[in-house]
């Protein structure tokens, strides 16, 4: 039988909570694979540059090296860059421990090559410091510090047990001493491979930390709906007695004699029972959003006969003077008639009727697996600073305690469904917002009993 999926409405805030813990795993882990992907293509350049290095080196300066076991060097570090790659390539969290493991591999990888080629004489052991920089910038304290602590073990170890490079320490000539020369080119690398990715691992840091300041926000703005969402429950508790006072007492005006007699003062107790049981509907959409019922229910129905009905409900009960509404839907599919959903829509709706009295309208269509409704209307439009801040609470040009909490609400019923609101100006005067919403939020369930 088809069910009401009514815990997706009910149940957003609980499960809003779950998804943020869930977010800020992911974007740490984001933050940890892209630093990773920086390490492997800043290791692929060194592979490339020694290799460059070692060729100049014996070829056009015929400078005496190991070739062989350098090579070898070479070799070992490129095949654990290719199996970083592989193991890297997926979309997986990165550690503080294997970020240390990869640096620690590079400094293994750079002591090796120093050592064959002359140790702490060779002019390239200024190369440490590319290796303890980006410890400092990737890893936590304690392993920056080992990091140090291994370097400065490696340079140690290479001015005790290393075989000096055969260099004329010719420091009078300049420029044109080949030490020099060595000392400027390493110079200039450690420079070159600072600034640009640690600039790169800056701005993934910086990402990282705006996205997780924004969903500090968001959840700031979810814990003020909870809050909302208790005061106006205990509310609707309390206008639920005089408001059924009023009830009975406007019925038995209707009877008497002296408004029976009277066309005008029956109009206007029709009018005023039309509002009451408005407020009465709103209060039990209230109740039905914090999960109690008033004998009202979620049921089942189709997308185009839930937005008809919507949209005559709200055209009898408010003074609008011209309301159209277009839709567009060719296909209709099974929907759940929700409050909360019914109150969203409405919500937008009476604020483009307070800014357009005389007009307003609403189309609808589905696109994909997404439906699409947007209210437009004939005012002033949205203020730039509105608009830059379009969903935040207290957000309002109308001058009156609480304003802006109707589009707050919208936005965030609309993002715990997994949908979203957008806001602008037309070119032709007035506003308009777009909301989008996935069907699967409001879709029926199909359930199938099991009598065993």
């Amino acid at each position: 039988m088809a069910s009401v999926n009514h815990n997706q409405f009910t149940g957003g805030i609980g499960g809003a909570a779950r998804a943020a813990a869930a977010i800020v795993s992911k974007i740490t882990h984001a933050a940890g694979h892209k630093n990773m992907q920086q390490l492997i293509q800043l290791r692929w350049l060194a592979v490339f540059g020694q290799v460059v290095t070692i060729s100049v080196a014996t070829l056009v300066f015929d400078v005496q090296l190991p070739l062989p076991a350098m090579l070898s060097v070479l070799v070992c570090l490129a095949a654990f860059n290719i199996a970083s790659t592989l193991r890297w390539q997926e979309y997986l969290a990165v550690s503080n421990a294997e970020l240390l493991l990869a640096l620690l591999v590079d400094v293994a990888s750079l002591t090796a090559q120093l050592y064959l080629s002359g140790g702490t004489t060779n002019p390239f052991v200024f190369l440490y410091l590319l290796q303890v920089i980006l410890g400092a910038v990737l890893l936590d304290k304690w392993a920056t510090w080992l990091i140090v602590a291994v370097t400065a073990a490696c340079l140690a170890g290479l001015a005790m047990f290393s075989t000096p490079l055969t260099l004329p320490l010719d420091h009078g000539r300049g420029i044109a001493s080949l030490y020099v020369q060595g000392m400027l080119l390493c110079f200039l690398l450690d420079a070159a491979l600072l600034v640009v990715f640690t600039s790169r691992i800056m701005q993934n840091l910086h990402t990282s930390a705006g996205k997780l300041a924004d969903l500090r926000q968001r959840a700031a703005e979810e814990e003020h709906i909870v809050r909302m969402g208790l005061l106006a429950s205990g509310a609707a508790h309390e206008l639920g007695t005089p408001l059924a006072t009023l009830a009975v007492i406007l019925g038995d005006w209707r009877r008497m004699p002296e408004f029976s007699r009277n066309p005008d003062l029956l109009e206007e107790i029709a009018l005023m029972q039309t509002q009451l049981q408005r407020c009465k509907s709103i209060v039990s959409g209230i109740l039905l959003s914090a999960g109690e019922t008033r004998g009202e229910s979620s049921e089942p129905t189709t997308i185009n006969a839930f937005l008809s009905e919507l949209a005559e409900e709200w055209r009898a009960s408010r003074p609008v003077k011209s309301f159209e509404f277009d839709n567009h839907i060719e296909h209709d599919i099974g929907v759940v008639s929700d409050s909360t959903l019914k109150q969203m829509i409405c919500n937008v709706l009476d604020n483009a009727l307070e800014a357009s009295p005389d007009w307003l309208r609403m189309q609808a269509r589905v696109n994909g697996d997404t439906l699409e409704l947007q209210v437009t209307d004939a005012g002033p439009g949205f203020a730039p600073a509105m608009l830059s801040q379009f969903g935040k609470p207290y957000q309002s040009s109308k001058g009156r305690p609480g304003g802006g909490l109707g589009l707050f609400l919208v936005v965030n019923v609309a993002r715990m469904l997994g949908g979203a609101v957008t806001a602008g100006n037309r070119a032709e005067g007035g506003a308009s917002v777009h909301l989008t919403l996935p069907l699967s939020a409001i879709a029926l369930v199909e359930e199938s009993n099991n009598d065993n």
